[in-house]
């Protein structure tokens, strides 16, 4: 079914839909798990909302049966406006957040499955370094026990190699490990979002989620951090999951990239490809209202509208009144993801 065809229909498209969900629901991520570090399939996360004293509870869909794979050595970038799950999805991923349903999948492992005393275990395979240093990092201990604590915890090393792989991760992250002795208020944001990495890749995880890393730092630091990061993957091999607004960023870290809205991700493609030719037209404005340093003589466009409240989503299409291409049946039904030249996307131009 295409534009082409000149038949589409609110009627022509929802038995399409119905069809569709028959044979094989909506699971179009169809892979084999053992070839991935991070497996994730239909993922859903609800929180419950109450408003007053006597007021009414609502449900709201933080996460909405999403999927997304990451092999080794690479990184997935998660983008989209403030309140789209961005960062639920991410802590549901590592049960920070317990996910409602859906499957995630670590090292061939089914973590939603796993009991707290083996996922306590399990954990030093996935970690995560938040957006602000400073809140992340206790300010009574010395960086020396800020990283080291996971190695005593988890490892049954000796003091003298517990020290010794400490001031091996601070000259990893560009660090001196005579600071060793210091506290966090004694270092400035670039410094401690190193601190913060060190201690993430003390356990040697195959997994790291980076929420917003660099967003609370000056321009000047940025860069450093996202160099430093895709230094130690290419030494270590580590697997990302980098959380962001900024899509420059994210053009310049990340190997694939998923474009979220309202719980849903509506784009998924390798990163070039998205860059240089998005599908979905909530990408395309996003990508349209990045500044230009040599702007045309166009200026540079943003996002129509605000996003709307997930407590009372759009009926249909959730993007559908923002969008400039909005036909009648995508105020009538959400899209189901197909595949597009290598691309997912949700979006009835393309059914």
């Amino acid at each position: 079914m295409n534009l082409s065809d000149g038949f589409i229909t609110t009627q022509n498209v929802l038995f399409y839909l119905k069809i569709k969900s028959f044979f094989n629901g909506d699971n179009y991520l169809i892979m084999e798990k053992d070839n991935y570090v991070v497996w994730v399939q239909d993922v859903v996360k609800t929180f419950t909302m109450k408003k007053g004293a006597f007021g009414k509870k609502s449900i709201v869909k933080a996460v909405d049966r999403v999927s997304l794979s990451i092999t080794k050595g690479t990184t997935y970038g998660l983008v989209g406006e403030s309140g789209c799950g961005k960062t639920t999805l991410a802590r549901t991923l590592l049960r920070l957040i317990e996910p409602d349903s859906g499957e995630i999948v670590i090292l061939n492992t089914p973590l939603h499955t796993l009991p707290k005393d083996t996922l306590r275990k399990f954990r030093k395979n996935m970690q995560i370094v938040f957006q602000d240093p400073y809140g992340s990092l206790n300010p009574r201990m010395t960086v020396e026990k800020i990283i080291s604590e996971s190695l005593r915890i988890h490892e049954n090393f000796t003091k003298e190699e517990v020290k010794e792989k400490t001031y091996n991760l601070l000259k990893m992250v560009g660090l001196d490990p005579a600071y060793a002795s210091r506290y966090p208020h004694e270092f400035s944001g670039g410094q401690r979002q190193r601190i913060c990495i060190a201690r993430a890749l003390a356990l040697s995880p195959s997994f790291v989620v980076l929420d917003e890393p660099i967003s609370a730092l000056d321009v000047s630091i940025q860069g450093q951090i996202l160099n430093l990061l895709r230094d130690i993957q290419e030494t270590l091999g580590v697997a990302y999951l980098f959380v962001a607004h900024n899509l420059a960023v994210v053009k310049h870290i990340s190997t694939k990239v998923g474009v979220m809205y309202l719980g849903k991700i509506v784009e998924e493609n390798v990163s070039d490809k998205l860059y240089k030719k998005p599908l979905h037209p909530y990408t395309q404005s996003l990508i349209d209202s990045i500044p230009d340093i040599k702007p045309s003589k166009h200026s540079f466009s943003v996002v129509k509208g605000e996003i709307p409240s997930p407590e009372n989503p759009p009926k249909g299409c959730h993007f559908h009144p923002r969008c400039q291409f909005a036909m009648p049946v995508c105020r009538e039904a959400y899209p189901a993801t197909v595949t597009v030249n290598g691309a997912r996307v949700a979006c009835f131009l393309y059914h």
